[in-house]
């Protein structure tokens, strides 16, 4: 069973400390209700996955372990276990032999961030949408204090706590089952990730400010999203779907995203990263064997979605808080 207890003692002094008002009930509302017909199975896996102590460890080049010492049964076991939690989206990994290769090359998305931040060492993180916490470990590896994740999907929740397990239960990075609107003010966090996020929120500066107060006076937001090209002015409203996914609202230009953020407060707003989403940055894998991007875009047409609208293009802004 997954327990918060641990995430807990350690926030019990500190910055995050008034988040003890409101979470344990929130974690025991979420373990009481509404979990998913799966969550069981998922759960189970995690539950019988060895904890064993890595030899290896690499978090800042990659997300990676292993130890000599396990037998072949035993590192089959292990993927027999992993493979109960698909699909998975966010990675890779390199687990004791097994090669999780994911939808998204995640790692790549990194590399184009990294380079433009203010430097994560000892810093105290917030991760929001973390997935299965890819980037949350690339986030210890660059040096990071502490790491909060928050994500809703419950299978992500489970995927993170997996690799979590097969780390030597590292305690450096925690994931939450918790949406940004579930968080109160904390106004604690010296640097705070929205990456894939913003265009699924049906009101974006009302998610912009939510952000904003998750900061420090100084912190740094990094902001990952969709956008489209065009001036300040430009912003894409699809119809049901775009890229045949439901739940897209706003695809602002980069540059109508930058005043979004300056209209919500934020000051020193930089647009530091274009690049198109290629199909072989997202693509099906063994690990995720559902359609991807080359069936979400028209087979005539790659510049295009299947419903007609520009194919992805993603953007990555940086800016402070006052």
């Amino acid at each position: 069973m997954i327990n918060f207890g641990h995430f807990y003692q350690q926030i019990a002094q500190g910055p995050l400390a008034n988040w003890l008002e409101v979470l344990p009930a929130q974690m025991a509302a979420w373990q009481r209700d509404n979990l998913h017909g799966d969550f069981k199975l998922w759960e189970n896996a995690v539950d019988h996955l060895p904890q064993p102590v890595p030899e290896q460890l690499d978090l800042r080049h990659s997300v990676s372990a292993d130890n000599s010492n396990l037998t072949e049964r035993q590192r089959d076991g292990i993927e027999k276990l992993l493979r109960n939690l698909m699909p998975w989206r966010k990675g890779p990994f390199s687990l004791y032999g097994t090669q999780i290769d994911t939808e998204w090359r995640s790692d790549w998305k990194w590399q184009r961030v990294l380079p433009h931040i203010t430097p994560l060492t000892d810093r105290l993180v917030l991760d929001v949408g973390c997935g299965s916490g890819y980037h949350m470990w690339r986030m210890v590896g660059a040096g990071a204090r502490f790491v909060v994740g928050i994500e809703p999907m419950q299978l992500f929740v489970c995927q993170f706590e997996a690799v979590r397990k097969l780390l030597g239960n590292d305690q450096r990075a925690h994931c939450l089952p918790l949406g940004i609107e579930q968080l109160p003010e904390l106004k604690a966090f010296d640097s705070v990730f929205s990456m894939g996020v913003l265009y699924h929120r049906r009101s974006p500066l009302d998610h912009l400010l939510q952000l904003k107060n998750q900061l420090v006076s100084g912190g740094e937001l990094i902001l990952e999203t969709l956008v489209i090209e065009g001036d300040d002015h430009d912003v894409l409203v699809p119809g049901e779907r775009y890229a045949q996914m439901r739940n897209v609202w706003f695809i602002p230009s980069a540059a109508a995203l930058k005043n979004w953020l300056e209209k919500c407060g934020f000051i020193d707003v930089r647009i530091v990263d274009h690049a198109i989403t290629h199909t072989d940055e997202q693509r099906r894998t063994h690990w995720m064997t559902r359609d991807s991007l080359a069936e979400f875009l028209d087979p005539d047409d790659p510049r295009k979605t299947v419903e007609g609208y520009p194919a992805p293009l993603r953007a990555v802004l940086v800016a402070s808080k006052p």
